[in-house]
């Protein structure tokens, strides 16, 4: 995988409301895309709350590789992702 690009990154992070950040959001990814990230979202916070990778695959009707990409994720001790979500209320 190439790297991000770290200009882009950093526009990312100089967006400072959610209206512009959903434009922006729609004006560089497709449809298709946007869904896979909330999606991929989704299944993450299942995880973490401990719901079952059965139940989730059946929930989103994904196949489980999707689901342990998303476990193998979160069992890592420096996962952002993890760290993010062991933070929210």
């Amino acid at each position: 995988m190439a790297p991000i690009d770290p200009e882009l990154l950093d526009i990312i992070l100089k967006i400072d409301n959610v209206d512009d950040l959903t434009h922006f959001f729609e004006d560089i990814f497709t449809p298709a895309e946007l869904d896979d990230l909330s999606l991929r979202w989704k299944l993450l916070k299942d995880l973490h709350k401990g719901m079952a990778q059965r139940k989730i695959a059946d929930k989103y009707g994904i196949s489980l590789c999707k689901i342990t990409r998303g476990s193998k994720i979160l069992k890592r001790k420096d996962s952002t992702v993890l760290k993010l979500l062991s933070a929210r209320p």
